[in-house]
């Protein structure tokens, strides 16, 4: 008996490039992915926060639009050190959730 383990033509392939993309500067889905997960991380969010359900390459949802400035934002911010490193992410002000913080929290009084 001869089991066959083969893979389909798309499994071999993997996933579809990128549709869409206006400002983040990769091709492969890989890439964007990883991408992607370091913008929920950094705001606390799903991805159908900036995404019209499962059509990622739909600009349905206005947040989209927001979030291409701030990643413009950033990439901009990041480009004037001299040493191309990275040094501010959605993180930097989003600290994990959906508003940036524009201030510390207050300290409880004592402290």
């Amino acid at each position: 008996m001869v089991l066959c383990l083969g893979l389909s033509a798309q499994e071999r392939q993997g996933p579809p490039p990128p549709k869409n993309l206006k400002v983040l500067k990769v091709t492969t889905g890989p890439e964007v992915i990883q991408i992607m997960r370091t913008f929920t991380a950094g705001l606390g969010v799903k991805c159908d926060f900036c995404h019209a359900g499962r059509d990622f390459a739909s600009d349905e949802n206005p947040k989209k639009e927001i979030a291409r400035h701030m990643i413009s934002m950033a990439m901009d911010i990041n480009s004037k050190f001299p040493d191309g490193k990275m040094h501010v992410t959605c993180y930097t002000c989003h600290r994990g959730e959906q508003e940036p913080k524009t201030a510390p929290e207050p300290k409880a009084s004592g402290q």
